[in-house]
């Protein structure tokens, strides 16, 4: 296998957490704080915080401290076309991916 297609495998692994997609998803609507991210999610601030650092070491997320607060953001345009790419594919192909038992989601 190429190392292309292994970077990428990684890059998708990035998006393939339902939290981390859930503060991608949050975060291309523009800037938030942790306490945004917790409040809008209903997660855990350590758990948004881990994600958070997680997605920022992929170099998906940007911060930008503000006093002593902290914004995170898209750090890519391209982080949110493959979002939208994803949505627009869910929309005319969301039933088979659901119907699919090799990736079912867990409960």
């Amino acid at each position: 296998m190429s190392s292309d297609v292994q970077l990428a495998a990684q890059l998708f692994r990035g998006f393939g957490d339902p939290v981390r997609l859930a503060i991608l998803d949050e975060l291309s609507e523009g800037e938030m704080r942790v306490t945004d991210l917790v409040e809008r999610l209903q997660g855990s601030q350590s758990n948004i915080s881990g994600h958070l650092q997680c997605l920022k070491a992929c170099g998906l997320v940007a911060d930008r401290p503000e006093g002593r607060q902290v914004f995170y953001r898209i750090a890519r345009p391209e982080v949110v076309a493959v979002l939208r790419s994803g949505a627009e594919l869910l929309a005319s192909e969301g039933v088979e991916i659901s119907l699919c038992p090799n990736y079912r989601a867990t409960r």
